[in-house]
């Protein structure tokens, strides 16, 4: 059950990164997601079989910590009224939505262990939601296609480097699963991250 309920948490916290992304873009002038059905909780709307579903159940069983993604919402920036920095809010939304999860539900966590009515079950819940959501951040702000973090990092690459642009567009995938399988200390310099950001919302130790 502890396993089930962490993927339907690691799934809404997915879904919610993504829409955060269609919502930002339809603002900006781009309604793609919007008449594509994609600004909606539906995690069916949004699931992708490897990402949401057999990635982080490999995770999970192999390493216990789960990270995934959902269905790119799909996305037309020359629509973007803001050409220059359109791409880079759309990116930020989704790490965006995940810190703000984190941080309201880690301020609730903080506030409730100060209290007698917080249960053994209700503080599990809130602690896995911060920590999944720190997690979903931090690793979607990593420089490397498809992550959310590629956006950010081509905002600002000069054109000069459009070789090394080229590059990681097309090898960014595979440099990501070397990362997540063959690199053991990838996970273990994102925990210490996870781990500082959750000390600093909630004041105890994360994951």
């Amino acid at each position: 059950m502890e396993i089930l309920f962490s993927i339907v948490i690691l799934i809404f916290s997915i879904v919610i990164h993504e829409v955060s992304h269609g919502i930002v873009a339809n603002y900006l002038g781009d309604p793609t997601s919007k008449y594509a059905g994609r600004l909606t909780l539906n995690p069916l709307k949004h699931i992708d079989p490897v990402g949401s579903v057999l990635l982080p159940l490999l995770l999970i069983f192999t390493t216990g910590k789960g990270i995934g993604w959902a269905k790119p919402v799909p996305i037309n920036p020359y629509n973007f009224r803001d050409q220059k920095y359109g791409s880079l809010k759309v990116a930020l939304a989704g790490p965006g939505s995940n810190l703000f999860l984190a941080l309201f539900f880690g301020l609730l966590l903080r506030f409730l262990l100060s209290s007698e009515f917080i249960s053994t079950g209700l503080f599990s819940a809130f602690y896995f939601i911060v920590s999944i959501n720190i997690l979903l951040a931090v690793f979607n702000l990593i420089p490397i296609p498809p992550l959310d973090g590629s956006h950010v990092l081509f905002t600002f690459l000069p054109a000069s480097m459009e070789t090394t642009k080229t590059f990681l567009s097309q090898f960014g995938f595979f440099i990501l699963i070397f990362f997540l399988f063959f690199f053991p200390q990838f996970f273990q310099i994102l925990i210490y991250l996870v781990n500082k950001i959750f000390i600093l919302i909630v004041g105890v130790p994360g994951s």
